[in-house]
């Protein structure tokens, strides 16, 4: 029967992890590489290997209804998106409300995790931290891994012959912390996701010219919809998902694309997505 439990990351996942953990009764420590809870949303000013990262400037791109943990809503006098520093401190209002924090081992780096000698009989792990040069091994009945999936760049440079003649700086977004960087130069970003949507905005004030490339499209939308509540309030709901399950794939693909196509057309711009009917 699992009674220890080890939780690797303090982040959003692994939060909720150790508060349900406790709720049942289990023996729990959570691990924690930096000194603070917060995960992604614990902005630091340098990329670090293993540790997910984020620029300046990122809000969060879902309302805080629609993210907030459901035994612990967002103060009403938060905005309904939230720069990451804000959404940071709720995380940390979380786990001092619910007594996380002595649970928590900061600055603890788990090195390794492999099945204990007798693993077919009793189910249970191995776990080697570290913490300030000591290494430490320790017996668990069950691990919970939530680190994200935000920690390692895919940087493919093989798809860029000839990158090492390139005598300017290439980099992934995690390394992108602020504009001021790239004041004066020409910039292309590669991608049309949240971040590079974000970074080509941001550095179109400062940088001399900024290109955007994207392979598929995507459909450009904005944090606030129909008579100013967030996109999310408006679009993920019953209704709309009832919707989709009873019209005919042609009505729900016009009405989708419709929809997506209010502020701007998109055939305007070159970026209808392949995919079209994909949010």
């Amino acid at each position: 029967m699992v009674q220890n439990v080890a939780i690797i990351g303090a982040g959003i996942s692994g939060l909720a992890a150790l508060k349900g953990s406790l709720e049942v009764g289990l023996q729990v420590t959570c691990f924690e590489k930096s000194d603070s809870v917060g995960g992604l949303w614990n902005f630091m000013d340098h990329a670090e290997d293993g540790r997910a990262s984020i620029y300046s400037s990122v809000f969060t791109n879902a309302c805080k209804e629609m993210m907030c943990y459901p035994d612990f809503p967002i103060p009403d006098e938060y905005p309904n998106f939230m720069h990451n520093s804000l959404f940071l401190e709720y995380l940390r209002l979380y786990a001092r409300n619910f007594d996380l924090i002595r649970h928590i081992k900061f600055k603890t780096t788990v090195l390794h995790v492999e099945k204990h000698k007798d693993f077919s009989s009793t189910g249970q792990w191995d776990i080697i931290t570290e913490n300030n040069g000591e290494q430490r091994s320790t017996v668990f009945d069950a691990v919970l891994i939530c680190t994200g999936h935000h920690v390692y760049p895919n940087l493919p440079l093989q798809s860029f012959p000839g990158i090492e003649k390139f005598k300017g700086l290439y980099l992934h977004n995690r390394d992108y912390k602020r504009p001021s960087l790239f004041f004066g130069k020409k910039i292309l970003i590669v991608g049309l996701g949240n971040s590079g949507a974000d970074i080509a905005v941001e550095t179109s004030r400062t940088a001399e010219k900024v290109y955007l490339s994207t392979r598929s499209g995507a459909w450009i939308m904005s944090r606030v919809w129909d008579n100013g509540y967030p996109w999310d309030m408006v679009y993920l709901t019953r209704y709309q998902s009832f919707l989709s399950k009873i019209l005919p794939r042609t009505v729900s693909d016009w009405l989708y694309e419709k929809m997506m196509n209010k502020r701007f057309d998109h055939s305007n711009y070159g970026l209808v997505p392949l995919n079209k009917y994909v949010l």
